[in-house]
């Protein structure tokens, strides 16, 4: 369903709460067995891309984290992989706590970027790739790393997996402002983040999101 006008709502940090949330109770369906399938079109296992989710989560939280947010770079924690071709993190889940861990690995990260977005203030600014970026553009980073990423892994564990409309919409507003709005929120999102085709548009090779704060 196209989006129906151009304002832009909020993204918040209960944007990013339903998010998390949703993404774990999906992948709480995934059977045992099959975390070592590939993610959808990705490298990574699946159990290594929930583990790369969670370091994004715990990254974006840990740049708004200090008194004064760095500006030219990120917090130096040492991300690094465990194989080639792995995803660098910071953090990993113990895998003799099985899939039950590696979700509350997810969730906790997920609470600590939510935490920080509520508690810092708007006009904070902390270093990002894409650009300094403000706590509503960290909690629509977020939600995007979990949005597609839940994608990913429901390719690659067999579930069904389609996030809420206006959720997709909100943050197509925020990071994405140059994608098409007379398409549905989530195959536009899909195809922002080169996942997807949409009619008349061919999969993206390439892509970034604008985090800068607006206005």
């Amino acid at each position: 369903m196209p989006r129906p006008s151009d304002a832009v709502d909020d993204v918040t940090a209960d944007d990013l709460d339903l998010a998390v949330q949703l993404a774990v109770a999906a992948l709480r369906k995934a059977p045992p067995e099959a975390w070592d399938a590939k993610a959808g079109t990705l490298e990574w296992d699946c159990w290594e891309t929930v583990e790369h989710l969670s370091d994004d989560l715990f990254a974006y939280a840990a740049q708004l984290g200090p008194k004064t947010p760095p500006m030219d770079g990120e917090v130096p924690f040492v991300w690094e992989s465990r194989r080639p071709g792995g995803p660098a993190n910071a953090l990993h889940a113990d895998r003799e706590a099985g899939p039950d861990g590696l979700l509350q690995v997810l969730e906790a990260c997920g609470g600590l970027l939510i935490a920080m977005v509520r508690g810092t203030a708007p006009d904070v600014r902390a270093h990002h790739g894409f650009g300094a970026s403000d706590p509503e553009g960290f909690a629509a980073m977020g939600v995007v790393e979990t949005l597609v990423h839940t994608h990913d892994l429901a390719e690659g564990l067999g579930l069904a997996w389609e996030p809420p409309a206006g959720l997709c919409a909100r943050v197509l507003g925020r990071l994405f402002p140059d994608a098409p709005r007379d398409t549905g929120p989530w195959p536009t999102l899909l195809w922002a983040t080169g996942r997807a085709e949409l009619p008349g548009r061919p999969r993206l090779t390439s892509w970034r999101w604008h985090g800068e704060p607006r206005g």
